[in-house]
Parts: structure tokens; sequence; C-alpha cells
């Protein structure tokens, strides 16, 4: 039974609440109520995927349910499978978590995309049937391998002999032998993270059955790579001509498994696992803003830093990290400075926390100019100049306002940003004179 399935509840007192297995909210969207035992309400509560979970002061055994920037599905132990369906359409969620992975190629698929999320329109049924397209594609000459460091006890000797652990293991015994050889296996790192994430998949809610049958093939393909120990860092791999067909699969991999299966840690508990994947639409479209405007800038012979760190006081204590930074080509003066807000304007247009920030930035770099790009608004664009800071010729600090409405094509979202590029580009050092 799902919540929308339950009904007003006029006697919720005089009879028992029968919880639901299974919840659907929309990002920032309304708070919903729900009927769920006081555990799972809690779990939820202290879980952080949603926005705010708290007993429904008007209906007994209901839990009021909000969700925030979370997009995706989880299911927690002992409590409903939660659905946070997104308000951007998601074959265009999955354009801009496709060109945050892989940019080059994005600006020439611009059309269409780099991630097939076939006929589903869920965000964990695209993304399962993304992955196991990629995986396939991947494998498509067979399995890639290389050569893995091998260190084991043997009956003779093979590669070099561990001489350190002979004698710690062993007394300098022999045998057996401890070596250390280089192995020529599909035990490498690229398929370990690809059959990971076809693992992760599997065990999530909503996966379709026909993916679910294409992704266990794939996983029986890559059955001769180690499963990943969950908890520990993935494995790194180096870009090289050998993997280059592997590259697209690893990075939605990887993405995959960064946002697979969280564990949250309420304040004085054990941590609370959760199967599930989500997404951050706050994180995704400050990569895809800063990354495209990355790419744009170096059209335009300039460099950009993303998450430059610089402090606001001259002590050192108060830490700054601007989205991005733009820099010379030799990268040692600062031109502009863009900060990628995931928000609607208010119903004044003005959003003051923001323009304070980015003034913060504008002082502390000596520009003249500070830029906040936003995911929709009123309009294209606005500014406001700062009273007090006129400069020698009579201009005082401009704070810009983007907008970039992501209902729109890519190839209109691009050329957008390109625009905002050769705006960053036109800017000039602030004198300090």
């Amino acid at each position: 039974m799902s919540a929308a399935d339950t009904g007003p509840a006029a006697d919720a007192g005089a009879h028992p609440v029968t919880p639901v297995d299974e919840v659907t909210l929309r990002e920032y969207g309304p708070a919903v109520s729900v009927p769920l035992d006081a555990d799972a309400g809690r779990a939820l509560a202290a879980s952080g995927i949603l926005r705010s979970a708290t007993p429904d002061p008007g209906r007994d055994g209901h839990w009021l349910l909000r969700a925030g920037s979370l997009v995706g599905a989880v299911r927690t132990p002992g409590g409903p499978v939660v659905r946070i369906m997104p308000k951007t359409p998601v074959r265009r969620l999955f354009f801009l978590l496709g060109f945050s992975l892989d940019p080059a190629r994005a600006w020439r698929d611009s059309r269409e995309g780099t991630i097939d999320t076939g006929a589903y329109d869920d965000v964990v049924p695209a993304l399962a049937h993304a992955v196991e397209r990629q995986i396939d594609a991947a494998l498509r000459q067979g399995v890639l391998q290389g050569y893995r460091e091998v260190e084991e006890s043997a009956l003779v000797v093979r590669g070099r002999i561990r001489e350190a652990e002979q004698i710690r293991r062993h007394f300098g015994r022999t045998p057996p032998v401890e070596i250390a050889y280089d192995a020529y296996t599909a035990d490498i790192a690229e398929n370990r993270i690809l059959r990971a994430a076809a693992e992760r998949l599997l065990r999530l809610p909503d996966v379709p059955g026909p993916v679910r049958r294409r992704l266990a093939h794939q996983r029986v393909r890559l059955a001769d790579a180690r499963p990943l120990v969950r908890g520990q860092e993935l494995p790194r791999w180096q870009p090289s001509r050998l993997n280059s067909r592997y590259r697209p699969a690893l990075r939605l991999a990887e993405a995959v498994l960064r946002g697979t299966s969280p564990e949250h840690r309420p304040a004085g508990a054990e941590p609370l696992a959760v199967d599930g994947f989500l997404l951050d639409m706050n994180q995704l479209f400050e990569d895809f803003v800063t990354v495209a405007l990355r790419e744009a800038l170096r059209e335009h012979g300039l460099t950009a830093r993303l998450q430059d760190i610089h402090h606001l006081d001259t002590a050192g204590l108060v830490r700054m990290r601007p989205d991005l930074v733009v820099r010379t080509g030799d990268g040692r003066t600062p031109l502009a400075v863009v900060d990628a807000k995931y928000k609607v304007e208010k119903a004044d247009g003005l959003l003051n926390a923001d323009l304070y920030q980015a003034l913060a930035y504008a002082t502390v770099l000596g520009l003249r100019e500070a830029h906040l790009v936003y995911a929709a608004g009123r309009h294209p664009e606005r500014f406001h100049e700062v009273r007090g800071t006129a400069g020698p010729d009579g201009r005082g600090t401009r704070l810009y306002q983007h907008s970039l409405d992501l209902s729109r094509e890519p190839e209109r979202l691009l050329a957008t940003l390109r625009e905002i590029a050769g705006r960053l580009a036109g800017a000039a050092p602030h004198s300090r004179s």
C-alpha cells in the first residue's frame, strides 16, 4: 500500500493505523502526512534523507514527510521505500549528470545527451538501464585484463621473494615461500568498479525486471573481478588507451557507488544503513554549471578553478570557497567569481544572503563584479550596484543574477552558459587604488 492509498483519518485515534510500505514525495514539495510507526518515523528523521520528518500533530500514528534536494529511492530498515521524484525531467537530469562526468563528449552530443535512460521517467529505473547499457558497451570487445601485483604464499618461487614476510611468518624456512608477482588478470580496478555498480543496482528498489536480468548477466561476465568491500574507498584507475572503451561506464558506475547505500549516524546511535540511490540536485546543478563554464572559458584562453579556497579575514580564520573563480590563462590574476544556486527567487525577486555572499567574494578577490547562477528565476539577468563601492570610473561593484531554465533543451542550456562565459571573459580586475 502506498501513501496515496490512505484516505483521510476522520477517526484516527480510534483505530490502529497500518504503516505504509511505500511513500512517494516530490523534490521540495509540500509535506505529506504518512502513516508510520514511531521507530520508522524517527529513523527517517535521523537519516538526513528528507528535509523534515516530524509527527503529524493532527493525526495520530502519522508523520509529516517533506523532501529536500535529494531525489531517487531508498529502502530503510524496518521502514518504507521512499521515492523522491525530481522537479526536473529525468532525461534532463541525466543530461546534467552526463555532462558533469564527461564534458568533452557532452559538448559533441548535447542534442541527445551522453546517458541512455531508455523510456524510463523515474530516477532509479533510468539509472539502472543507463548503467547496464554502458557496461554492455564497455564489455562488447571482451572483459578488459591487466597486470595486478599478487602477494601470496606458494610452494614454488615465482616473481620475487618477500624477504621480510618470509622471516616474519616462517622464520626464514621454506617452503612455503612468500612471493610477489604481476598477474595478467581480469581482477583489476576497472572491472571491480563495474561489478560493484551492477551489484548495488540489483539491490535497489524499483529496478524493472528486464533491466534486473540484464544487470545479473553483466555481473556474471565480471565474475573474475573481486567484489568491493562495503565502506572502503573505491579502487583507483588511471585513464589510458587500453581502458578508453570503459571510461563512460566507469564514470557512471562511480557516480552510482558514491550515491548508493549511504550510511547515516544519528547522534549517539549506530549507523543507519539504507539501500538506495540518491542524487543531490544542489550538488548536481553546481557541478553542471561550473564544469560547463570552465569548458566554455577555455575557448577564451582563460582558466577556472573550482572550489578555490580563500579567507575573508586577514588572520585566515574564516574560510571561503566560491564555486568558480575565473583567472587569466596563467592562473595568476582573478577576473570574475561565480556561485551556482539551485533555488528559486523569493516573491520579491531577491535572495539577500546570496548577494551578501557574492559581495564578500568580490571584495576578497578585488573584483568589480560577482555572478550568481540560479536554476530558475523571473528574469534572465539582473544586477545590483552596491552603494559605497564606486571606483575611479564612478561605477560601483555589481552583483549579477543569471537564470538557467532547466526545462529548456540541452543545446539551449549550453548556449546560455556560453553567453555567461563570454560575460565573465570580459570582466576586468578591480583597481585597488
